[in-house]
């Protein structure tokens, strides 16, 4: 294999060259000067109003993927003004229509076609930045950058058409300033940049101000807008009032399908959430009987042979503002920890250089995570009170301090606080120190039926009980890190410790115990040929101990990751690992896996993950033993035509001794979305879930009407079968195949309305 990836590397790295315009020049750090609209202009997509005849015009757009600040093939042009109330921004995005890729879709679902977009860091500090994109067919994506990564969870309500002409397509977006958040001053600077997507031979990308590989952060090389005058952000009120109702029953005897169902709930009810702009920087929103479930259920995991809680991203829209000051090393702060608020409010606050938030809920049905050192339970103490707050200070290019309290009260008694505080400095351009340093003071509910199977086990060397009985202690935990982010040379040494007894009641930390070395290098190749943009091998090398200094875990993994043309990513990786679980020893354990990920067409996407090799069956009794196996991920995308998308996925694993073969388990998940978009608005979505490991089957059909992120009305159902033939059910419980086990029906009306 050694000598095959040598000459590949190769064969990559002096294949025929592709030339770039010796006479191009990059925009670095451009600055333009916007002046205020003369006429006006309506959001159609046609560009055609007199608003636009002396708006300033932004090109010269710059490649930077695949291409480094080279010529792009196709011109690009931006027009820019505005109003005392929005900002208008236009693309013309000249190309070929018969290439241009585009679906009619719901919004955020759009980044596999064309796009074009703008990038606003309207406070000038590098800490985080709007980002607006549009379709050529004028549908929306929204996110919030920030140095962690991005939030795509973020929305913004702006106005947005689009529409494909002779020469390519066009775009018109209109920003309210209502919808922005900026410093209240007589005339704005902010860094900014436009960027397009171009998704043909490779996923190519432009952006107006050039940007360097060698430089890691981002809006540093922003350009500049100047010459907003007399605009104001938001100080209004924002009113979310909603009413939604549901019905749903379920068997009366899950053992015996046949006997009916109950009607576990029936409602109608109302809820009002409402935001406040207490200043320019500062905003109070309130949530008075939320409906915060989701219309979407979690995509099922394969959860057989794991020993720790799953995670799973947050949706719903009141967690949003302010998502980025969630974000730390632990994740002390995790918001799907409040699950069923009767109340919940949010104070949020960001100026030049500072932001914080403060968050609290009363939950109806509380959700708690207890780590251990190899697992984690969950327990549920019922109602309780949380309270999070999270402070942040920007400090030079993209560093900043910051610190975090947590705190949950539980209505049974007993408690969780915990709180620290983390940095972040950049140094010499590519080098970053990071850290943090936590605390935590736990007071247990006492009640032992609430965890009833954990009965006479002990942590901390015997200290403490696991179940909930009432017991106080408090714990800590540590990280560290240094890091270089370059153009081809990449590394990073981090360090991770938490002590027997530390607990985040409200954020996702499902193991403590634990001491954890981590160091990750890769090296970024470029070549310039007409078979591969990327290529970069990685190394990662991880040793765990615990508390006491006993050797958990030992672990070296190694991929190579290759960018082909025809967008097209393969991976091809070999880990070795050896751990040490519930005192067995397992050694050189293998697992070799390889990735296909291709969009080589509009059409069609298409994408599958393979591992095979050891791995410990953690869950089995008495005692953990070794297995070799297979475990496959499907993933794809179906554009049958422009409004019907179809979107599958699964997943396969098995696992069988190695020492007689039998089978420890095996089975599948497969489950496909169906979305058909009637309007920009109007959508209809089914999707269609089989749980093989449980011989579940679920039907998840809805309709919904969709204004902007915020009007929303939406219908739904859900209905859940049992396979009564699986082998999971006992055999005299069987019958010939499928029963409903529960349904479901809801609905949901909310208007956004701005005083």
């Amino acid at each position: 294999m050694i000598a095959f990836l040598v000459v590949l590397l190769a064969f990559c790295c002096f294949g025929t060259s592709v030339s770039a315009n010796s006479v191009f020049v990059p925009n670095v750090k451009p600055v333009l000067w916007i002046s205020p609209l003369e006429g006006k202009i309506q959001v159609d997509g046609l560009l055609d109003d007199p608003g636009w005849q002396r708006a300033v015009r932004a090109d010269n757009f710059t490649e930077t993927n695949p291409g480094d600040q080279v010529q792009p093939p196709v011109d690009t042009e931006v027009f820019i003004t505005y109003d005392e109330t929005r900002l208008y921004i236009a693309f013309i995005a000249h190309d070929s229509p018969d290439f241009i890729r585009s679906s009619l879709r719901d919004r955020d679902e759009i980044f596999d076609d064309d796009h074009v977009g703008v990038l606003i860091d309207t406070y000038d500090n590098a800490a985080w930045a709007y980002q607006l994109y549009v379709n050529p067919l004028g549908v929306q994506g929204d996110m919030r950058w920030t140095p962690s990564g991005e939030d795509i969870g973020f929305d913004v309500v702006f106005e947005s058409r689009g529409r494909i002409t002779e020469d390519g397509y066009q775009v018109e977006m209109a920003v309210p300033f209502k919808s922005l958040r900026f410093p209240n001053r007589d005339e704005q600077r902010w860094r900014a940049t436009f960027v397009r997507v171009h998704p043909r031979d490779s996923r190519r990308y432009y952006s107006w101000a050039a940007t360097s590989r060698d430089e890691p952060c981002y809006p540093c090389q922003f350009g500049t807008i100047v010459g907003l005058r007399n605009v104001k952000p938001g100080t209004q009120l924002e009113l979310l009032p909603s009413v939604f109702g549901a019905q749903s029953a379920e068997l009366d005897d899950f053992d015996k399908p046949k006997n009916g169902f109950t009607d576990t709930d029936n409602n109608l009810d109302a809820g009002l959430s409402l935001r406040y702009g207490v200043t320019t920087s500062m905003s109070a929103e309130l949530a008075l009987n939320p409906d915060f479930s989701q219309v979407e259920s979690d995509a099922a995991q394969i959860d057989v042979n794991t020993t720790f809680a799953l995670f799973f991203p947050e949706r719903r829209p009141f967690f949003q503002e302010g998502s980025d000051l969630y974000r730390s090393f632990y994740n002390v702060i995790y918001t799907r920890m409040i699950n069923d608020p009767s109340v919940a409010g949010k104070l949020t606050q960001r100026s030049d250089r500072s932001a914080f938030i403060y968050l609290a809920g009363y939950d109806e049905e509380t959700p708690l995570i207890i780590p251990l050192e190899q697992r984690s339970e969950l327990a549920a103490p019922g109602k309780s009170l949380s309270n999070i707050l999270r402070a942040r200070r920007t400090i030079g290019r993209a560093s900043h301090v910051a610190a975090v309290v947590t705190d949950r009260r539980y209505d049974i008694g007993g408690s969780g606080t915990a709180g620290g505080v983390d940095a972040l400095f950049r140094f010499a351009q590519n080098y970053r120190i990071q850290m943090q340093f936590l605390g935590s003071f736990n007071r247990e509910p006492d009640d032992t039926t609430l965890t009833p199977r954990l009965d006479g086990e002990t942590f901390a060397d015997g200290k403490h009980t696991v179940t909930l009985d009432g017991e106080s202690f408090s714990g800590y935990a540590a990280h560290t890190a240094l890091a270089r982010d370059a153009r081809h040379w990449n590394s990073e040494a981090t360090y991770w410790g938490s002590s027997p007894t530390f607990r985040a009641d409200n954020g996702f930390v499902t193991r403590n115990d634990e001491n954890r070395i981590v160091w990750y290098n890769n090296y970024i190749f470029y070549p310039t040929n007409r078979f591969l943009d990327r290529l970069w091998p990685n190394v990662n090398i991880t040793r765990r101990w615990n508390a006491n200094g006993d050797d958990r875990a030992l672990s070296i993994e190694s991929w190579v990751d290759f960018q082909f043309k025809k967008q097209t990513r393969v991976v091809l990786g070999y880990d070795v690992y050896n751990e040490n679980f519930r005192g067995v020893d397992f050694e050189d354990m293998p697992l070799y896996y390889g990735e296909v990920n291709t969009a080589f067409s509009n059409p069609l996407q298409l994408g599958v993950w393979v591992g095979v090799g050891d791995r410990i069956a953690r869950n089995v009794q008495p005692a953990p033993t070794i297995g070799d196996g297979i475990h496959i991920d499907l993933f794809g995308t179906i554009k049958l035509w422009e409004r019907l998308i179809i979107e599958p996925t699964g997943a396969f694993s098995n696992l069988f001794r190695k020492d007689d073969g039998s089978e420890i388990f095996e089975g599948w998940i497969l489950r496909t979305r169906f979305s058909y978009q009637f309007t920009r608005e109007l959508f209809l979505r089914l999707v269609l879930q089989h749980d093989d490991f449980g011989g579940s089957f679920n039907v998840e059909p809805l309709l919904t009407y969709k204004v902007n992120p915020f009007t929303i009305f939406y219908v739904g159902a859900n209905s859940n079968l049992q396979d009564y033939n699986h082998r999971s059910i006992d055999p005299a419980l069987r019958t010939s195949g499928f029963e409903p086990t529960s349904w479901q029906w809801y609905f949901k009306l909310q208007y956004f309305y701005r005083v």
